[in-house]
């Protein structure tokens, strides 16, 4: 058993739930658990009969969401807050207030409307998880011998580590690098896990944290604030890189994000790109005040701006006389569109209407001219009156970190609906930036007759290397997140606790969201064996959270 961290703990469970454990204990845990099923996306549910749809024990409809109580076992409807049985029934029976959600095998009080967590409700799905990657990975060998030997674990005892390893850390070639390490979902939250992965071996990201400059214990003397995300962040960095192979939740960093973003405080599906940008508006609110307090500099100087702030450039020409009017929009990452006819009505209707594009397609597309609408004239300073007018956008100053973000959720006002766009992407795994930065724009835009021009960027890398892509496959109603990370010359598959070896096809056929480049330079350090450097200048060794590893 762990020891517990006084500051570090999980997030308090609601009332009700704490009531129903002093009272009942994990028993209610240990009844459903051969009711757990997995997908073959990694998602739980909870069947109690593959023979019978389940159905409201008090309307016997079986729309929406149904829960199951945990104590009596009834199955209830919530189609509204109007119409909510599982709310009625434990206003009618005390004590029943906790239920499961069947859908996605989720905790859930009926009297506080939420989605509420406990570990070990978490180890219970967990060991569905195991039973099913031993099986699926294994068929009848070993490993599913010796769980069928094994009696079931029980819930009041941790999950046996050196067991765990042995069913989590799958054969491959080679020893994964220092710092791959699998992330528990704790329901709904691939979307979360997904980007994680990637904030965890972005190189500038990674250096920052394991080099010691966010140092949780000055952090803690000098901060009043209990909740800190930067160090949450800093202790998932020293938890994954340290060299444990067990699937590690992240339940104090989830809980802690709750409250600096208290509309995402929700255990719902959410999107990994409002998610990344929602991360480093976080980390910039609280490292961006101590560096600029350090260092009076026009740049922010925290670690989020110094990996992925980048700067756009907008140039709108007045299509009469040609004066040109330039503005400059920082950027955390670019947004690509698919097509420019995406918004038609006959091929919104369609699923897919284009064959596969790519990533450079969409970097010209998003850089060509384009003639604004009549209801978008310019006021041209030189005509004095609005004219027609062109508009290019362009590269003013790049990041450290490129991050693109593949426009593939789509919403039409005017139909009222809704699509995701499945086409693939190809994007390459070496990308030079060069002929999108502004220079270049400028230089052929006047048929390349001007050399130089102020904040000439012909001194700055543009080449950039990949190392991460996060995919969406499935809906846009019900769909799942995946991280491909490219460490050592070698691709992994991030599935959430899943952690396998992938060849570049694999990857080169996904579904790409979020595509991640380095400089090409700052990669090739990267790839050095990060477990030859030192780990902290602390040098503090790691000690797990209770329930959360």
């Amino acid at each position: 058993m762990y020891s517990s961290n006084d500051l570090y703990t999980n997030p308090k469970p609601c009332k009700h739930l704490a009531e129903y454990k002093v009272k009942n204990g994990i028993c209610g845990y240990n009844l459903i658990e051969d009711c757990f099923r997995t997908t073959p996306y990694g998602r739980t549910t909870l069947e109690m009969s593959k023979l019978e749809i389940p159905r409201c024990s008090v309307c016997s409809g079986c729309q929406g969401r149904l829960y199951m109580c945990l104590i009596c076992s009834s199955v209830f409807c919530c189609l509204s807050p109007e119409s909510n049985h599982a709310l009625l029934h434990s206003q009618s029976q005390d004590g029943h207030e906790i239920l499961v959600d069947m859908e996605r095998a989720e905790l859930y009080c009926s009297v506080c409307c939420d989605q509420v967590y406990d570990p070990d409700f978490d180890k219970s799905v967990m060991c569905t998880h195991i039973k099913g990657f031993s099986r699926s990975e294994n068929g009848v060998e070993e490993s599913e011998i010796r769980l069928s030997k094994r009696r079931r674990l029980s819930f009041g005892m941790d999950l046996d580590s050196k067991n765990m390893k042995r069913l989590f850390i799958r054969k491959s070639k080679s020893c994964f690098p220092l710092g791959l390490r699998g992330l528990n979902n704790l329901g709904n939250t691939c979307f979360m896990n997904s980007v994680l992965q990637v904030l965890l071996h972005a190189p500038p990201l990674r250096n920052y944290f394991l080099s010691d400059r966010h140092n949780r214990e000055i952090c803690r003397k000098m901060s009043t604030d209990r909740l800190c995300l930067p160090c949450d962040i800093d202790l998932m960095f020293s938890a994954v890189f340290s060299g444990d192979r067990t699937p590690y939740s992240p339940a104090q960093f989830l809980y802690s994000w709750w409250q600096h973003s208290e509309n995402h405080a929700t255990y719902e599906q959410q999107d990994a790109h409002e998610f990344f940008i929602s991360m480093l508006d976080k980390i910039h609110d609280k490292e961006g005040k101590a560096s600029l307090a350090i260092k009076d500099d026009r740049d922010c100087q925290c670690i989020a701006h110094r990996a992925f702030y980048g700067l756009l450039r907008s140039d709108v020409t007045c299509a009469s006389c040609g004066f040109t009017s330039t503005t400059h929009d920082p950027c955390m990452d670019i947004s690509l569109d698919l097509s420019v006819c995406n918004s038609s009505r006959k091929d919104f209707a369609s699923k897919s209407s284009k064959p596969n594009e790519s990533l450079v397609g969409c970097l010209d597309l998003f850089t060509r001219p384009e003639k604004l609408g009549s209801d978008q004239k310019l006021y041209c300073e030189n005509c004095h009156e609005k004219q027609d007018a062109l508009k290019q956008m362009s590269i003013k100053k790049l990041p450290l970190v490129l991050c693109f973000h593949i426009k593939r959720f789509e919403h039409s006002p005017t139909r009222k609906m809704s699509r995701k766009i499945d086409r693939r992407v190809q994007f390459p795994f070496s990308l030079d930036m060069k002929p999108y930065l502004s220079s270049s724009m400028v230089r052929k835009r006047y048929g390349n007759r001007i050399f130089s021009f102020d904040g000439d960027e012909s001194d700055v890398s543009t080449e950039f290397e990949i190392f991460a892509v996060v995919t969406h496959s499935g809906t846009l109603e019900s769909g799942h997140y995946v991280t491909y990370l490219h460490l050592r010359n070698q691709w992994y598959k991030c599935d959430d606790a899943w952690i396998i070896e992938v060849d570049e096809e694999v990857v080169r056929a996904s579904q790409c969201y979020l595509i991640y480049y380095v400089q090409k330079m700052l990669y090739h350090k990267s790839c050095e064996d990060v477990s030859c450097q030192p780990m902290s200048l602390r040098a503090d060794t790691f000690v797990p959270i209770t329930g959360c590893c």
